[in-house]
């Protein structure tokens, strides 16, 4: 509530006619909104409002009764005129959390804004529900500054003072925007990236620059959300055949939301195991191809480790039983021959796939591999043959052997001047799978002193695996 509210309130006289029940909740109201002024210490980054349960209740009696008995003092009456529904702007934006937490008086009003170089960043409300903050806020300004498209605004921005693309809370953010009447309304929206949560903390926010525009727009902005109720789960489901493992771990329930945390683990390493969906025992869905925060990884006994974090719609109470659709997303190691010989077989370790070269010539500045792809399925749509044409482009990397043993696993960057990761994909026979490969050796990517005999054909079979998905599992939630 803010402070002009608070003291239009001081001045409400009580009307003789109300009942005296009413009378006392109306001044205990005002007693309670008056104490709840807090004074601001900021000058520069405005004071922020709280928005507490109690003092939004006691507003909302008062305001109810006064209209109803059909008295509002002028002052009153001004101050609503000029207040804006704390919900609208989740309404804006199509937010259905912000929308119900503002009903509940849960969302924290800020008033901090910084103006630099011309432009004004203010930033509005705040929530924090489950592991989602959501942080509203304003720009305006001359913002046409850089290359930008009409209606475009791009903040480079940081939290936490992390810099850089290094900010775990960067992942999974996404941002929306709107034209208002001054400049653009927008939100973020963030994932809570730890594995201990907080339900009370400051999270800076470093803003470097907007469209392009160099300044410091810094904000310590102050997040609360009410506790959590976690149900402790610990059941595990085995795919021995697959070489996976998942462990649900536990439930916690929010106001609007629900989080579920949950363990993977697998035989094999860069496989990437997912809950694509769950449903409760009414056959309500939950979520379907939710983003997932990732909270650990690693290497244990049984294989390689993650900790994943997802956010869904609040469960209902009562729910007994949930039931998950898991999928595995295959990785395959690369694998390579080199082209001292003219017809050779690249097979993929973990699937069905090959790739059959029948001919590698070399023709001026062009390196050309005619070859047939093994192994895909023989009614596929035209869509799907467009993703694999499209993905053969970059499959394929030709590189000098003695660079091979200097490109690091885990970040498997090719060697400047001695590799070519892109080639030109042409049809041969789209009915048998049949394709051509050519290299442009002085191209954009330049392979310096090039000879058939110290080149490696190297291919990557990940992105033509696919997703497969695991047999679903159900488990039953712990009950009062």
């Amino acid at each position: 509530m803010s402070k002009e509210i608070k003291r239009e309130l001081e001045k409400i006289e009580i009307p003789l006619e109300l009942h005296p029940r009413v009378k006392l909740g109306v001044a205990k109201a005002k007693q309670e909104a008056i104490e709840d002024v807090r004074p601001t210490k900021d000058t520069r980054q405005l004071s922020y409002k709280r928005n507490k349960k109690v003092a939004g209740i006691a507003a909302a009696s008062i305001l109810a009764i006064t209209l109803s008995s059909g008295f509002i003092h002028p002052g009153m009456n001004q101050v609503l005129a000029s207040t804006p529904l704390l919900g609208g702007i989740y309404e804006k934006f199509g937010d259905k959390i912000g929308m119900h937490l503002a009903e509940q008086n849960l969302v924290t009003e800020l008033d901090q804004a910084i103006t630099q170089n011309g432009i004004t960043v203010k930033l509005t409300n705040v929530y924090f529900d489950g592991d989602v903050v959501s942080i509203t806020g304003n720009v305006s300004g001359d913002l046409s500054k850089d290359h930008n498209e009409p209606g475009e605004v791009s903040f480079d921005v940081n939290f936490e003072n992390n810099k850089g693309d290094n900010d775990p809370w960067l992942n999974g953010k996404s941002a929306s925007l709107q034209e208002a009447a001054t400049g653009y309304d927008f939100q973020w929206k963030l994932n809570y990236p730890y594995k201990d949560m907080s339900e009370e903390f400051t999270l800076p926010i470093s803003i470097h620059n907007i469209n392009g525009i160099k300044g410091d727009w810094n904000f310590n902005v102050p997040i609360t959300q009410e506790q959590s109720k976690a149900l402790v789960i610990n059941q595990s489901q085995s795919y021995d055949n697959d070489g996976v493992m998942i462990t649900i771990k536990e439930l916690k329930h929010a106001e609007a939301t629900s989080t579920l945390t949950f363990e993977t683990i697998s035989t094999f390493k860069g496989d990437h195991i997912d809950l694509g969906k769950a449903m409760d025992e009414n056959g309500t869905v939950l979520f379907n191809h939710a983003n997932n925060t990732r909270l650990s990884s690693g290497k244990v006994d049984e294989g390689y480790q993650q900790a994943l974090r997802i956010s869904i719609d609040k469960i209902a109470e009562g729910t007994k039983a949930i039931t998950f659709y898991p999928k595995v997303s295959i990785a395959d190691p690369t694998v390579q021959q080199q082209l001292t010989t003219s017809s050779f077989t690249l097979e993929s370790e973990r699937t069905d796939l090959a790739i059959e070269v029948h001919s590698v010539k070399q023709e001026g500045d062009k390196l050309i591999l005619d070859y047939h792809f093994q192994g895909l399925a023989e009614d596929m749509s035209n869509h799907k043959f467009e993703i694999i044409h499209h993905n053969l482009s970059y499959a394929f990397t030709l590189v000098d052997k003695d660079f091979v043993d200097k490109i690091d696993p885990e970040n498997p960057v090719p060697p400047e001047g001695h590799s070519i990761t892109r080639n030109e994909v042409k049809v041969i026979d789209k009915n048998n799978h049949q394709f051509q490969a050519v290299f442009d050796l002085k191209g954009e990517e330049r392979y310096k002193n090039f000879s058939l005999e110290d080149a490696v054909l190297q291919m990557d079979f990940y992105s033509f695996n696919g997703t497969k998905e695991l047999a679903p599992f159900t488990v039953e939630l712990p009950q009062d």
